[in-house]
């Protein structure tokens, strides 16, 4: 039963508050993961499969997900039952401590908090062009919650070790499904029937399929390159950049400044981002992917690691809104979190196969390995091109 509080709170600040915990579970992974995984000695290849399996499930899964919740009453519905059983995915990892064991464990916890993201952000995108609010400044509120879990809960692989990490996971996710029931409606209320107002014919509705062509696709399929090395960063940078001296202190910091970054571009958004186009904003992530994983390849020190990080609130952050802009503008309401789904299942793909790949180059290149990314940008930068050449903007598309 919604609270007093949720009642009278506008549906931004809800969503907000829920958005600020998003990510949070997927924070605390990325300082803690790897180095637990290799405490329990675990290899960097076999880290690579137990990050990946999580990704082969949510590309099964991202598309049913998404047509579900939008044959839901409301996006609300959905949520509330992904954040529920992400809360009860992570329990049985009390009582693992071998590879097929924390692989299969690890699957239903990545795969249940994956699918949170799309709906969230899909529900979230249309309520505020609903209601004339800025996405960027509810959206940011999930950068922000990263930037809380790597930098600040990263901060206490300092002092309690990564053994800490099962237990801050499991609260991360609980507190996340408690806040879920403070969600608002995201869809607009049905209108009531009247004797002056007898709807005719029900609209078609649009079939996903209709929108999925080569110039469509492609940008899709750019971001999803570009944003598999983001995946290669959360799965592997805190377990190479420990292996390569960098004291366990700059971990947290490093992994949330490029989050602070993302931030900073959100909650901006609004005073610029029209200006620029859906793909144009794809093309400059992958221009900045480009550089931030080239230069990593080199293991430069951590005052340039910093910077690189900072390029994060481009190849992420732009990109991100890229997509989300780019689906909303070309798709109908009615397939909203499928065609997210769509864009996510893409992402799941490329992230499956480049932490398999990571994984392996790693063990044989160390942080060479990063080159993999520097193609992955290439071949994102060709995708957006040839979309363009096929398909101009037009009004801002």
């Amino acid at each position: 039963m919604p609270s007093v509080y949720s009642r009278s709170a506008s549906p931004e600040l809800r969503a907000s508050i829920y958005q600020f915990t998003v990510y949070i579970p997927g924070g605390v992974a990325s300082v803690f993961l790897g180095i637990w995984l290799s405490e329990h000695g675990v290899p960097a290849d076999q880290i690579g499969i137990i990050n990946a399996l999580p990704t082969l499930c949510l590309l099964l899964l991202n598309i049913i997900v998404g047509r579900i919740a939008d044959k839901a009453d409301d996006w609300r519905t959905a949520l509330i039952v992904i954040s529920l059983a992400s809360a009860l995915a992570p329990l049985p990892l009390y009582f693992v401590s071998e590879f097929w064991g924390i692989l299969l464990v690890w699957a239903l916890c990545a795969t249940s908090n994956g699918l949170v993201a799309p709906v969230i952000d899909a529900a979230t995108v249309r309520m505020t062009r609903r209601n004339g609010t800025d996405f960027g400044a509810v959206r940011a509120w999930a950068t922000v919650g990263y930037v809380f879990a790597a930098a600040g809960i990263g901060l206490l692989l300092n002092v309690l070790g990564s053994g800490a990490f099962v237990t801050l996971y499991v609260a991360t996710v609980v507190v996340r499904a408690a806040l879920a029931y403070l969600l608002p409606r995201f869809r607009t209320p049905a209108p009531k029937v009247t004797l002056a107002n007898i709807p005719g014919p029900a609209p078609q509705r649009t079939r996903l399929k209709d929108s999925l062509q080569l110039w469509f696709v492609l940008p899709l399929l750019a971001f999803a390159l570009v944003n598999s090395s983001n995946s290669i960063i959360g799965s592997f940078a805190a377990l190479l950049w420990h292996e390569n001296g960098i004291p366990t202190y700059f971990l947290g910091p490093l992994l949330g400044i490029a989050a602070v970054g993302e931030a900073i571009l959100m909650f901006g958004w609004r005073r610029f981002g029209g200006r620029v186009t859906a793909r144009n904003m794809i093309l400059v992530a992958a221009l900045a992917g480009l550089l931030r994983f080239t230069v990593m390849a080199f293991n430069p020190p951590v005052e340039v690691l910093f910077l690189t990080q900072l390029l994060h609130a481009f190849s992420f952050g732009m990109g991100y809104f890229g997509v989300v802009h780019f689906i909303a503008n070309w798709t109908d309401e009615s397939n909203a979190a499928e065609a997210q789904g769509f864009a996510n299942m893409l992402n799941m793909g490329a992230a499956m196969m480049a932490l398999v790949v990571f994984g392996v180059l790693v063990e044989y290149f160390g942080s060479y390995a990063f080159f993999y990314s520097t193609i992955t940008a290439l071949l994102a930068v060709v995708c957006v091109l040839v979309s363009l050449r096929i398909r101009p903007p037009k009004d801002a598309h």
